[in-house]
């Protein structure tokens, strides 16, 4: 089967370079064109980007010249790793001009006819694509994954919400310094230290979630009806946000029982066996000191969420840890996981 040919906004960028280490040799895909700053443009990619990762760059990639943000692109599918400073305008002229667009930035998550995917959670959003276009007049469409901490309070809220409902939710992060990008936080600051702030994070987390798990009704998300608030936190890790989670149910449920559900739980990735999906999307872990991010972060090839430490909770129901890599699952990962859904479901053609 031939591969559809793909190109990478903000190739240079930490999560651009995660883009092109996951689709060296992906089944589907293959990288045909490059973007970064004015400053990289015109020039070889190997010339212009430090490659920050912990395997080479892919020898594919090396050669290509780089392109300015404004280039017609020669691939219909496009994957943004632009940071939301610039991503808004130049995702939407790739819309309007027929490119499918993958984006892991923040701007239009939360508009109300752009699908904010996790793939096992609500692959039915995607229906909101024609009506994107209808409403916006183009033949593309932006489609979006959630904040890279969104992600792992997401996927265990799915079958928690499905089996027992939800109420309220508190939740505690602590995040990699890796989903500040590179280089990311002064060392100065971060080493021997947390930083209880990420601007902007908090209220992502705040009604990110809803979104994702709220209903279809025709062409609205009526979001899920539980509340949540967010405390967030840079820690000195490089990779691996860990989230506490304390959770009010609408049937109570012991530790036993939610460790069942969450182990058994499985979506539509799973179902069509797309190629980044991990085996098990969530993973329980019953060690009293588990997950952790150096030992769990790259389950499932860093597609899958851990959880351990299931316990009840004196203020709220049960509370629980879950681990996800930020920039694999949490970001370029999750982008490619929802083309390959597009793909499988004919929004490709």
């Amino acid at each position: 089967m031939a591969t559809i040919p793909v190109a990478v906004l903000g190739a240079t960028g930490a999560v651009g370079q995660r883009f092109i280490q996951l689709l060296e040799g992906h089944p589907l895909f293959q990288v045909v064109a490059l973007t970064g700053s004015e400053r990289s443009a015109g020039k070889k990619y190997h010339e212009v980007c430090r490659w920050v990762l912990d395997t080479p760059m892919p020898a594919a990639v090396a050669n290509l010249t780089v392109l300015d943000a404004d280039a017609d692109l020669p691939a219909q599918l496009v994957f943004s790793a632009l940071p939301s400073t610039v991503a808004g305008p130049i995702e939407q002229r790739l819309a309007a001009a027929g490119h499918i667009v993958c984006s892991n930035a923040s701007n239009h998550r939360m508009e109300p006819d752009v699908p904010l995917i996790i793939p096992e959670v609500n692959p039915d959003h995607l229906a909101l694509i024609p009506v994107q276009r209808r409403r916006r007049g183009w033949s593309g469409a932006i489609v979006t994954n959630p904040n890279c901490t969104s992600t792992p309070a997401t996927m265990v809220l799915r079958p928690l919400l499905d089996t027992f409902g939800v109420r309220r939710m508190l939740l505690v992060s602590m995040q990699a310094l890796s989903g500040a990008g590179y280089p990311g936080v002064p060392s100065y600051d971060v080493v021997d230290n947390v930083i209880p702030y990420i601007g902007g994070e908090e209220p992502k987390l705040e009604i990110e979630p809803q979104k994702m798990l709220g209903r279809l009704e025709g062409e609205t998300i009526v979001p899920a009806g539980f509340t949540t608030s967010a405390h967030c936190n840079r820690v000195p890790v490089l990779e691996g946000h860990l989230v506490c989670l304390s959770i009010e149910l609408e049937r109570k449920a012991d530790p036993a029982e939610i460790a069942t559900v969450l182990s058994n739980f499985r979506g539509l990735p799973q179902e069509l066996r797309l190629p980044t999906a991990p085996e098990q999307p969530i993973i329980v872990r019953h060690e009293p000191d588990r997950p952790q991010p150096r030992r769990d972060r790259d389950a499932g090839r860093g597609m899958a969420t851990v959880v351990g430490r299931i316990r009840p909770c004196s203020l709220f129901d049960i509370k629980l840890i879950a681990l996800s890599h930020n920039t694999i699952r949490g970001a370029a990962g999750a982008s490619i996981l929802n083309a390959e859904l597009m793909h499988a479901q004919g929004w490709l053609a």
